[in-house]
């Protein structure tokens, strides 16, 4: 994967250079995610261990932003982003930098 790029954080695990960056958490009416302190790479072996559900029920996987290829990207911003934030409540005023939108 290509360090300078930014990556989605609503890839697959079959996408190209695919990662996996954190867990499925929480409940079903407050699903929460529980990063990982690293991203890693996706393998068979880590795929397994979501079975026997999908591995998008256990693992949140991100890959490069497709940009102008992906219905959200409005040619500058990633919209999906936008709208993920907006959504969500403020909990801190500084965030360490991050690769994922």
């Amino acid at each position: 994967m290509k360090s300078d790029r930014t990556l989605c954080p609503s890839a697959r695990e079959n996408s190209p250079d695919s990662v996996i960056f954190g867990i499925a958490a929480g409940t079903v009416e407050e699903p929460r995610v529980a990063y990982l302190p690293e991203i890693q790479p996706v393998t068979a072996e880590i795929l397994a261990l979501a079975q026997p559900v999908t591995p998008t029920e256990v693992f949140r996987f991100a890959a490069s932003c497709a940009e102008k290829e992906c219905v959200h990207f409005d040619g500058k911003d990633c919209r999906l982003a936008h709208r993920v934030a907006q959504g969500l409540a403020e909990v801190t005023d500084t965030l360490p930098p991050c690769r994922i939108r």
